[in-house]
């Protein structure tokens, strides 16, 4: 199928359910989805508005980054659930001419008045998740903007404020409130009516949530990008726009947070080195510290590389079984050693030292499940004895995955943390609740936690945004995923779909879904995943069939043209040339 006519289907698709709300449920695996072909640059997100945007940025002559801020843009008003301004992302960028890869850390950062009980009551106990959440007590400084605009000054090619007009234009005209986006504001009614400025946006003047179809117009969010448009990111980190975020921070009625405007102020991006690994003689390179999400695809990788993977029956107990028990192991040195690496020694040589993981790999029975996975002994790691912080981060988030007619390519996961973030909006845009993903109590059976709050400090991630180099070193494979902690899974399971059982992009978006959080092995409803549950519970596992909502956008480089597929469980679509 072609590209234009892939995307007109779906978008005619989107537009037949326009007048109904659709459950969350009902929107998941609508089918499988198609590997579509282009010539020279290719663009999947999760939203086809976004998609759009950014085909249009490629075909004005814009590089993969400038395309990656356009769809960003766009994302912020029409998945506002998943990621925006707000928020916080890390972006892999590959420079073609230089052959040169470099990680751009866009994570939020705790406020300098943020302290190791931030999260605990004043009994010492946790709070709950959703006590956490709410507020501004959960909110980081945002770091997206700063993001995009430091990589736009290495590697952008048409003028910043161009990159901002799809998402001005659809912002200012109105768009149609998508089927899922309709069924995320009613599914999250109570909480997200909570705050005045939410109520007012995401509901009817008799407190109903928009319907699917509603023509949702946002000129708040429209003048605060016209701003940065024309200023730059300061218009965001200095000035108004930083002030009315920290004052919406800080009165919160019953949950106020510590971020200030010396906080926005002061934010800056990091630039950092992938973290990179072998597999099957490919190179696959991932996002580090402070995102887990690299580092533990790669133990995953690393370990089931000692099995012959592409002699499995992609959808059997074996490979299923094998693929949870790395991702078992790899959680549990995730647990202990992942962090902020500005912020606590984190052992990256040590947990993707080949050696290491033939000896994390040689615990594998492949009958039967461990019965605890404890953290391994990397090699290179700080003598110090860490607690365990098991702490999840919830699926709301977005990828992108982009290729520019020059081979610049752009993996990006952006986020807001839970869905709406902290529920609170600020000219336009949603807040994070990006300190949740902390652990909430900084010490765990006396021993002190890597990932506990401090200032300045950014949370842990899983966001994985990956790219894959073969034996020439060239680029093969874009991919990345929403989902929380369970991108890793997403990622890495789609890796070895890819890479072992040479599926397609599309065959590989599709994909029935099992991994794991650390214990119990997690298998997708209402697909042939679920029929595995009895063969795994057999070898000692603790299984859990339920929802699996991933969001994968793969572009794969082969015989010299660009293949990629949008995961089917989302709204995204793939456009090229």
């Amino acid at each position: 199928m072609s590209i234009r006519a892939q995307t007109l289907a779906r978008i005619l698709l989107a537009g037949a359910f326009a007048l109904a709300v659709v459950p969350a449920a009902a929107q998941t695996r609508p089918g499988p989805a198609q590997t579509v072909t282009a010539r020279s640059h290719m663009v999947v997100a999760a939203n086809p508005l976004a998609v759009r945007a950014g085909d249009e940025i490629l075909r004005a002559g814009g590089s993969a980054v400038d395309a990656a801020v356009a769809v960003q843009m766009v994302l912020g008003l029409t998945e506002p659930q998943s990621s925006g301004i707000g928020g916080g992302a890390f972006m892999l960028h590959f420079t073609a001419g230089e052959g040169a890869l470099v990680a751009y850390d866009g994570r939020e950062t705790a406020p300098a008045a943020a302290t190791p009980d931030l999260f605990l009551k004043p009994d010492g106990t946790p709070l709950t998740f959703y006590d956490a959440v709410i507020g501004g007590r959960s909110v980081g400084t945002p770091g997206t903007v700063r993001l995009m605009a430091e990589a736009h000054r290495v590697h952008g090619r048409l003028p910043w404020a161009r990159l901002f007009e799809p998402a001005i234009r659809l912002a200012r005209e109105g768009f149609a409130v998508s089927p899922r986006l309709a069924a995320l504001i009613a599914a999250d009614q109570p909480r997200l009516s909570q705050h005045p400025s939410t109520r007012a946006y995401f509901f009817t003047p008799d407190g109903l949530p928009l319907p699917a179809g509603t023509m949702l117009r946002n000129p708040d969010y429209a003048a605060t990008l016209a701003a940065i448009a024309e200023r730059g990111a300061d218009a965001f980190y200095i000035g108004e726009i930083a002030a009315d975020i920290v004052r919406a921070v800080r009165e919160h009625a019953s949950n106020p947070g510590r971020l200030s405007v010396e906080d926005l102020a002061g934010y800056r991006v990091a630039v950092r080195e992938p973290v990179c690994g072998s597999y099957r003689g490919h190179e696959v390179c991932g996002m580090g510290p402070p995102s887990s999400g690299g580092l533990t695809v790669l133990q995953i990788l690393g370990m089931v590389e000692h099995f012959n993977m592409g002699g499995l029956d992609p959808g059997a107990a074996d490979a299923a079984h094998l693929l949870a028990e790395a991702g078992r192991l790899a959680f549990a040195d995730r647990a202990v050693y992942m962090a902020d690496q500005d912020a606590v020694p984190v052992p990256v040589r040590g947990l993707i030292d080949t050696s290491y993981l033939t000896l994390r790999a040689q615990q594998i029975d492949l009958d039967r499940a461990i019965e605890r996975p404890r953290p391994g002994n990397p090699p290179w790691r700080d003598a110090r004895l860490w607690g365990a912080d098991n702490s999840l981060e919830f699926p709301s988030t977005s990828h992108v995955s982009i290729v520019d007619r020059d081979g610049n390519i752009v993996s990006m996961t952006t986020t807001i943390e839970d869905a709406f973030g902290a529920r609170m909006m600020v000219r336009g845009f949603l807040l994070n609740n990006e300190l949740t993903d902390f652990a909430f109590a900084p010490m765990d059976n006396g021993r002190p936690v890597a990932n506990a709050v401090a200032p300045g400090k950014r949370p842990r991630s899983s966001m994985a945004p990956t790219i894959v180099f073969d034996r020439e070193g060239e680029p093969t494979i874009v991919i990345g995923s929403p989902g929380g902690a369970r991108i890793i899974g997403y990622v890495a399971k789609a890796l070895v779909g890819l890479i072992d059982w040479r599926l397609d992009p599309g065959a590989v978006v599709s994909q029935p879904h099992v991994l794991t959080l650390g214990r119990t092995v997690e298998l997708e409803e209402g697909t042939p995943a679920a029929a595995l549950e009895a063969p795994l519970r057999a070898r000692g596992h603790t299984v859990q069939v339920r929802e699996l909502n991933s969001g994968l956008g793969v572009i794969v480089r082969r015989d010299g043209r660009l293949h990629g597929a949008a995961d089917p469980r989302r709204e995204g679509i793939v456009l090229g040339d």
